[in-house]
């Protein structure tokens, strides 16, 4: 082995050595708080701390349930998500209109569009909010779950991605007698999995920490969602750091668990061309 690759591979372990470091340090602070979830609240204000619970329990788990009416909290945030993968076909049938699709005052339409992603949700929170108080649906499921049903960032991902895809495929399918629906079911849908696995992350995140606008909107507790049971949590029981702990813990796992499954998406739905 020369001097080159002895050096190239002292590189790799100095790097290697260095990103291993940074991600305990960085992985350190999730570590114990879902270790400390499974403590007694008089083992985590122990002294000297402790990282593995002398005694597991789930107790935190089970008043968070029981005592904290999170199993509603939990209702109402399904609701929001499952709401929002509807909203993720509907974002992808306006990606597909801009992609595939030639009408008057396209190009403007998009411009518009994109427009928005210039303007911060909380300008807008205000006119929105006056405009669904006067429909009624304040205090109601359908006002917090409609303004977040489509998002220009999402309808200009699946505009961007189903542009590649060829027409004359698209053509092809015309020729043999598919309507456009079973086009777009039958074609795109499935040629657009990993840009819909990517904006399905970012939409499940979205909608499982959804905070801000329920607690605008909800002035009744059976509407409050997880995020907001959680800061709700932090001031009732500011004390017991076990609870505290237990209610991050639920909120945070289910976000990595579907991070890790559709990590390897992430990079395809923004590199990989639609063409197969």
């Amino acid at each position: 082995m020369n001097t080159s690759q002895k050096q190239t591979r002292t590189s790799k372990w100095i790097v290697g050595i260095i990103l291993t470091v940074g991600g305990f340090f960085m992985v350190l602070p999730f570590l114990w708080m879902i270790l400390s979830s499974l403590k007694t609240d008089a083992e985590i204000m122990q002294f000297p701390p402790t990282i593995w619970p002398q005694e597991f329990t789930l107790d935190n788990f089970k008043e968070l349930f029981f005592a904290f009416n999170f199993a509603v909290y939990l209702k109402n945030t399904l609701i929001i998500v499952l709401c929002s993968f509807g909203g993720l076909i509907l974002n992808a049938m306006a990606g597909y209109g801009f992609a595939k699709y030639n009408f008057k005052g396209k190009n403007i339409l998009f411009y518009l569009v994109l427009a928005t992603m210039m303007i911060p949700g909380q300008v807008t929170m205000i006119p929105v909010y006056l405009i669904l108080n006067a429909m009624g649906l304040t205090n109601t499921m359908a006002g917090i779950v409609l303004p977040g049903l489509v998002g220009a960032f999402a309808i200009f991902l699946f505009r961007q991605f189903m542009s590649t895809i060829s027409n004359e495929l698209l053509e092809a399918a015309r020729l043999d007698g598919a309507s456009e629906w079973k086009i777009f079911w039958k074609i795109i849908m499935p040629v657009s999995r990993p840009v819909i696995a990517v904006q399905g992350i970012l939409t499940f995140i979205g909608a499982w920490n959804s905070f801000l606008w329920p607690l605008i909107m909800a002035n009744d507790e059976k509407y409050y969602t997880l995020s907001v049971g959680l800061q709700l949590l932090k001031g009732q029981y500011a004390s017991n750091y076990a609870l505290q702990m237990a209610g991050s813990t639920f909120m945070i796992i289910p976000i990595i668990i579907v991070f890790m499954i559709f990590q390897k998406y992430i990079l395809q739905g923004f590199n990989v061309s639609g063409l197969k």
